[in-house]
C-alpha cells in the first residue's frame, strides 16, 4: 500500500502525525530511516526502491516453533489485470539457494518441522539467477540437504508449473501431497481478459498431469467473481470448472478495484447484486464439494502433525494432515509438535475430529 504514490500523497496530506512512511522494499533500512526521523526532526517518506536487491539478514519474529514461513522471491513479473503487485513490489528477485538451504537448516536446528515456501509465482524461480537452479531444483536441493519434514509452497502460477515440478513432488515424501493453484475463473474469455496466459483446457490438463502423479493430491484454489466483463455464461463456467475439478477448497473473492491496474478502468463493471448473487452460489458448490470430500475420511486413519490446543476447545489438540486438513482429536498427553495418527469419527465441512490412536515420531 505503501508504495502507492497516491497513497503516500494521501498520507502527506491528510495525517500529519505520521513520522515514517516506507514499504517493505526498504525494510531492511528501518533502523537508517528511523535515524533521519529521530536526528533531523523530519518526516520521512521513503518509496524509492532497487528490484534488483534481496536484502539478507533481515531479523525474523516467527511464532510458534513448529510451523515457518520461508521466503524464496520477491515480486512478480505476470501483470494479471486485476493485481497491483507487479507495480508496487517490482520483478522478480529470487534468493539465492545457499541462503534459502542456510535458512532452513537453521529452522531445523530450532526444532521446526514444517515450511511453507513463499513466493507471488514460485514456479518463475530461479529465472533470475542466471543458473540451473529452477523451484523443481531447489525443492530437490531442500529435500536432500535438510532433514525437514513437511514441505509447502505457494503460490504456483498455472501458466508456469512444470512436468518436472510434478515429477519432483511425488519423488520426496517430504513434499506434502497438497497444491494450490489459482485458476482465477473457469472462462479461456475472462482469463484472457485477466492476462493469465493459459486457456480452460490448459488449466484442465495441468490438473489431469498432476492427479495421474498423485492420486490423492489435496487441490486448493483462488477464484475471482465479478470481473470485469464477466457474463452469466462466463460464470457457469467457472462453476462448471469447479464441478470437474472438484477442490479441497477454494478460496473465493469478489472483485475490487485497484486504482492503477489495467482492469480499474475497464467501462463492463458488473453490478453488486449480480456479483453477489454469482458469489453466493459459487460457495454453496464449493461447499458441497468440500463437505463431500471431507465425508471419505470417516472412520479412516490420517497422520496429522499436532500444532498444540485447540484454539476453540481446550479439551481437544489440532493439527494438519498433509493434504492440510485441520484435524481436531482428543489425546491422553500433550503431543505438540509431534506427528500422530488419529482415527477420524466425525466429519464437518471444514475440519475433520477423531481421536489419537498412535504417536509416529
Amino acid at each position: 500500500m505503501t508504495e502507492q504514490p497516491h497513497i503516500v500523497e494521501e498520507i502527506k496530506k491528510k495525517y500529519k502525525n505520521v513520522d515514517l512512511v516506507f514499504g517493505t522494499h526498504n525494510l531492511h533500512r528501518l533502523p537508517e530511516l528511523l535515524y533521519r526521523v529521530i536526528d533531523g526532526g523530519v518526516r520521512v517518506y521513503e518509496t524509492s526502491r532497487t528490484d534488483n536487491e534481496v536484502a539478507e539478514g533481515v531479523p525474523v519474529k516467527r511464532c510458534g516453533n513448529i510451523h515457518a514461513w520461508v521466503t524464496v522471491m520477491y515480486g512478480c513479473d505476470n501483470y494479471c489485470t486485476y493485481c497491483i503487485v507487479p507495480y508496487v513490489r517490482g520483478h522478480e528477485r529470487s534468493r539465492r539457494p545457499e541462503d534459502i538451504l542456510a535458512e532452513v537448516k537453521t529452522l531445523c536446528g530450532l526444532g521446526y518441522k514444517e515450511i511453507t515456501l513463499l513466493g507471488q509465482n514460485v514456479n518463475s524461480y530461479g529465472k533470475d539467477l542466471g543458473d540451473a537452479t529452477d523451484f523443481a531444483e531447489l525443492l530437490r536441493l531442500i529435500c536432500e540437504n535438510t532433514p525437514i519434514s513437511r514441505i509447502r509452497f505457494m503460490t504456483s502460477h498455472p501458466k508456469d508449473i512444470s512436468d518436472r515440478l510434478i515429477a519432483v513432488m511425488a519423488e520426496f515424501p517430504q513434499i506434502c501431497n497438497q497444491l494450490h493453484l489459482p485458476v482465477q475463473s473457469g472462462s479461456t474469455e475472462l482469463l484472457k481478459r485477466m492476462n493469465r496466459h493459459y486457456t480452460r483446457e490448459q488449466y484442465l490438463e495441468t490438473v489431469k498431469k498432476v492427479r495421474a502423479v498423485n492420486p490423492g493430491i489435496s487441490l486448493t484454489t483462488d477464484i475471482i467473481v465479478g470481473f470485469p466483463g464477466e457474463t452469466d455464461e462466463n460464470f457457469e463456467d467457472t462453476l462448471s470448472l469447479v464441478e470437474e475439478v472438484r477442490f479441497d477448497q477454494a478460496y473465493t473473492f469478489i472483485y475490487s478495484r485497484r486504482e492503477g491496474t489495467p482492469a480499474a478502468k475497464y467501462p463492463d463493471q458488473v453490478p453488486e447484486e449480480t456479483v453477489k448473487e454469482r458469489f453466493d452460489r459459487l460457495l454453496a458448490l464449493q461447499n458441497r464439494i468440500s463437505r463431500e470430500i471431507n465425508d471419505r475420511f470417516d472412520g479412516e486413519v490420517v497422520e496429522v502433525l499436532c500444532e498444540g490446543l485447540s484454539k476453540t476447545n481446550i479439551e481437544r489438540y489440532t493439527g494438519r494432515t498433509e493434504g492440510n486438513k485441520i484435524v481436531n482429536f482428543t489425546s491422553p498427553e500433550n503431543v505438540t509438535g509431534r506427528t500422530v495418527k488419529v482415527k477420524i469419527d466425525n466429519v464437518q465441512t471444514w475440519s475433520l475430529e477423531g481421536s489419537l490412536l498412535e504417536i509416529i515420531s
